[in-house]
Order: C-alpha cells, then sequence, then structure tokens
C-alpha cells in the first residue's frame, strides 16, 4: 500500500462536475494498493498518517499531526500509484490490487482513518475524478506499509 500525503490548505474532488468530498486543512492522500496487501497494512498506514507530525508548531518546527490542528483527510484512490515504469515508456500497472480488492482496502483504510480521530472526505472509487488541491509548502512525502 503506497501513499502520497500532500499537506494542504484545503481540497476538493469533482466526479462529473459535481464535488463529491471536500475539506480544509489537513492533508490530500493519494491512496494506491497493490497486489499482496492486505487490512494489516491499511491499519498501519491510517496510525501512521494520523500521527504524522509535520504541522508547524509556534517555533515553526514539525510538530504538530493532523489531530493536533484538528485537520481533515480527502483520501482519493490512486492504482497509477502501483504503476511500474522502469521498462519503456508505458508503465505496466500489474502490480495493482483488482478493482475489488483494491476498492476493499480502500474503503478499511478510510474507515480506519476516521477511527483515528481524523474526519475523512472520498472520492470515488474508479470514476474519472478532478482534484483540486492548495497545497501547504508545498509539503509532500511517498509512504509505505
Amino acid at each position: 500500500m503506497k501513499a502520497v500525503v500532500q499537506r494542504c490548505l484545503s481540497a476538493r474532488v469533482e466526479v462529473e462536475s459535481q464535488v463529491v468530498g471536500s475539506i480544509g486543512q489537513g492533508f490530500t492522500v493519494f491512496l494506491g494498493v497493490a497486489q499482496g496487501d492486505d487490512t494489516a497494512c491499511a491499519v498501519k498506514l491510517a496510525a501512521k498518517i494520523a500521527a504524522l507530525r509535520i504541522f508547524s508548531d509556534a517555533e515553526g518546527r514539525f510538530n504538530l499531526s493532523l489531530r493536533d490542528v484538528q485537520g481533515s483527510a480527502l483520501v482519493i484512490s490512486n492504482f497509477t500509484l502501483c504503476g511500474d515504469a522502469r521498462k519503456g515508456n508505458r508503465p505496466s500497472f500489474t502490480g495493482a490490487a483488482s478493482p475489488s480488492e483494491a476498492n476493499h482496502l480502500y474503503e478499511s483504510f478510510a474507515k480506519l482513518l476516521s477511527e483515528q480521530g481524523v474526519p475523512v472526505a472520498r472520492g470515488v472509487f474508479g470514476a474519472d475524478m478532478r482534484v483540486h488541491v492548495e497545497n501547504d509548502g508545498p509539503v509532500t512525502l511517498i509512504l509505505e506499509a
């Protein structure tokens, strides 16, 4: 399981020109589910993201977590994170989990993150989405579980 986490001031996702999820301050999380990922991966990653200290304290140091700043998370499924472009110019996505397994783990991850005390908004699994992110920093991390 791989996540690209972007600290943001606000973010929203649209499907067919309709906003389906939006947040204020927090994280935009692009989540890729690979073959072999399981619920244990989702548990570990949700706990890590909820506790990740990448918000500045009064001294300007990365000391505050998403929960500390009462932020939210916009979670977007993104199978292309599992792409492999080491050979040729067209990525292979054979390492991505099947759609049914990926959707199950995407939903599990979002629920687990919510159970960590983080309000969660979502995109629509498998949909063609437009994601609008107002990056803060920018601060972007790639996490794997």
